[in-house]
């Protein structure tokens, strides 16, 4: 990572969901950047926050143990910090369309309040917030660019626009300089894997890493996946960028593949493997977007950003690293 992009040493940095899977990534990077780091999370065990995931750097970060829907806390919170990563957030699909007056809360009421919190408690904050290519629903062009139109096809995907929209109106009405970054399949060391809440993905990863088989749903939907440590670069480049603010970019990855691909590839990489394909359970069906893939030229071309894990190298590690910690995350 070049450190000249992302002046973090000695910066205050607050993190929500940030003991979360990219939240904990983004601390272990900012921890040795020499940033002093701040985490918010609820540990509510449906959303992902876990205390393992700061093993090793414990004594080197604050731990705030609240819920972003506590406006009274995020007033506190935000107060003297000079980055915020609002990375907290209900990522389930499925959830969303079975509890949406819960995503809407966490989604999009949150989101407003911490807003609220910035803009009369620190308006000098900078503000990066992760949102999610589920916005644009079933595409009608591949690759997708920021100018597609946002169709979502779920609860989650309607307020988790409400919310990216939000930032974007603060930022041009306000002054509060943020900025936002559509992220896609992201996956890596830390990830849920207990089940499908934040992707797919954790499901096999875990199955594998049990021996078991795991299923493939379908399996020629087309796909990018984005390593976490190429997901942290960029939130890091936005953070470091005043060209970013007011902007929103997609993140992609280092190739395109079906889930077939995906399939066998995550088999190699395990050095061995069965799954089974089969038909999408209806409730998944109905909520299922197709083939999607990003064009990420935008933030290439404006904050150097690139993918520098491959896509077999990021599954053969994040393998390795379930191997060794499975326990703690089931």
């Amino acid at each position: 990572m070049d450190k000249a992009i992302t002046p973090m040493s000695g910066k205050k940095i607050l993190i929500t969901g940030g003991l979360g899977f990219i939240g904990s990534n983004l601390t272990h990077q900012l921890v040795d950047l020499g940033a002093e780091v701040t985490l918010v999370d609820s540990l509510i065990p449906e959303y992902g926050g876990n205390l393992f995931n700061i093993a090793g750097i414990e004594d080197r970060v604050r731990v705030n143990i609240s819920d972003v829907r506590d406006e009274h806390s995020m007033k506190y919170l935000v107060k003297g910090q000079d980055v915020l990563f609002n990375l907290a957030g209900q990522t389930s699909h499925l959830d969303s369309m079975q509890d949406p007056l819960t995503d809407m809360e966490i989604n999009v009421r949150s989101q407003l309040c911490i807003l609220e919190a910035c803009r009369l408690y620190n308006p000098a904050i900078k503000v990066v917030f992760t949102s999610t290519r589920q916005i644009y629903g079933k595409p009608e062009v591949l690759p997708v660019d920021e100018k597609h139109l946002l169709r979502p096809v779920d609860v989650n995907g309607i307020n988790k626009m409400a919310g990216e929209w939000y930032h974007t109106l603060y930022n041009n009405v306000y002054n509060l300089r943020a900025c936002a970054v559509r992220l896609t399949n992201t996956y890596g060391p830390r990830m849920r894997v207990k089940d499908a809440r934040q992707t797919f993905l954790g499901v096999w990863i875990r199955r594998l890493a049990e021996g078991q088989p795991f299923e493939v749903w379908g399996g020629e939907q087309m796909r990018d996946f984005t390593y976490v440590d190429d997901a942290v670069d960029a939130l890091l480049r936005m953070a470091g960028s005043e060209q970013a603010n007011g902007k929103v970019y997609n993140l992609g990855g280092d190739r395109v593949v079906s889930l077939h691909e995906l399939a066998e590839l995550i088999v190699k990489a395990n050095g061995g493997g069965q799954y089974t394909v089969c038909e999408f359970p209806p409730e998944r069906k109905r909520i299922d977007i197709g083939d999607y893939y990003a064009d990420d030229r935008l933030i290439r071309k404006e904050l150097g950003w690139k993918p520098a894990v491959p896509l077999p190298d990021g599954l053969s590690r994040t393998l390795e690293y379930f191997r060794l910690n499975l326990e703690n995350y089931l």
